[in-house]
């Protein structure tokens, strides 16, 4: 599809006229999202602009949403189901809505020209769930490196990793606890998730002999509960970032001579091993914080194992050639 022609109507002056933030649907519809998707949204609006435009603007804040139809909507969608996964495409796809949705609450755009914009169809299809599966063994391997490193990170890194898989936490959700948010008699978190969502979990066996661990070590002062350790071993109390919990996998991962590994793997394997264990998919969608079951199921990597036995079962004769 030629992007030129997707938005006929656009006067082109209209991209060079700066409408005041408090106007500007997009950026009105940016601002109600949180930080973390706020960032995603404003590069999938970026990424619209340019095939609105033909590239000659990548900034979502200067195109005038309030004249998008119909028509221009699936044009876009057109578009991007071409160059993206349907995940991804359907994010994006999210975004125009939500600006539309904007413009007719500013009275910008007609409500018949919102609805319609709304009923623009999603994009079905399957992909390649991300990530992997990690093993009980694997888990085990890297709870050893911190069993054999004698520093008082060590035990703080163990208590994450245990508290990672054992009870299926993001990385975000790792770093925004705090002290007072874990009862240690009854071994209770309050995990504070996206959107703003609030949910309990309980740990046990070597997740909570862990977390125990290193609240000992770590002390009593209200804070962050993970905190930064320096060289020489002392406590700093202050809060840890997504991207220091993605390093201290990633180093604890080499040590244990394990296969690359996200630390979202950790939260995938939680709730494969929930699954496998006879947890129902509505428990486990509530111990993970999420909305849908769906969700849920394309965390679940059993399907995978499935396949394979399945593979096996399909015998077919050939003699392999002498080399």
């Amino acid at each position: 599809m030629d992007s030129t022609n997707t938005l006929a109507i656009l006067d082109r002056n209209e991209l060079t006229r700066v409408q005041p933030l408090d106007q500007n649907p997009a950026a009105v519809y940016l601002a109600n999202l949180r930080p973390s998707g706020r960032r995603s949204q404003r590069d999938a609006l970026d990424k619209m602009a340019a095939i609105l435009t033909n590239g000659e603007t990548t900034d979502g804040l200067k195109i005038p949403w309030q004249s998008i139809r119909y028509q221009h909507a699936q044009a876009i969608r057109s578009v991007l189901v071409e160059r993206y996964q349907p995940a991804t495409v359907n994010r994006m796809l999210t975004a125009l809505k939500g600006v539309a949705k904007q413009a007719w609450l500013l009275k910008q755009m007609s409500a018949s020209d919102y609805l319609t914009i709304r009923e623009v169809e999603r994009v079905i299809g399957e992909t390649i769930l991300a990530g992997r599966y990690v093993s009980n063994t694997e888990t085990t391997k890297l709870m050893q490196t911190c069993e054999q490193d004698p520093r008082r990170v060590a035990i703080r890194d163990a208590a994450i990793i245990g508290l990672m898989y054992a009870g299926g936490l993001r990385r975000e959700e790792v770093v925004k606890l705090d002290l007072k948010d874990f009862d240690q008699d009854i071994g209770k978190l309050i995990v504070h998730g996206k959107r703003g969502k609030v949910r309990e979990i309980y740990l046990d066996n070597g997740a909570l002999a862990a977390m125990l661990d290193w609240v000992k070590s770590r002390g009593s002062e209200q804070g962050p509960l993970f905190i930064h350790v320096n060289k020489s071993g002392k406590y700093l109390i202050r809060r840890l970032t997504n991207q220091a919990i993605y390093f201290m996998l990633e180093s604890r991962r080499e040590l244990a001579g394990l296969k690359p590994l996200a630390p979202h793997d950790l939260r995938r394997s939680c709730a494969t091993d929930m699954l496998e264990h006879g947890i129902d998919p509505i428990t486990t969608a509530r111990f993970l914080g999420h909305t849908s079951v769906n969700t849920t199921m394309r965390y679940d990597r059993r399907p995978e194992t499935a396949k394979k036995k399945a593979a096996q079962t399909m015998q077919i004769y050939y003699k392999p050639r002498a080399t």
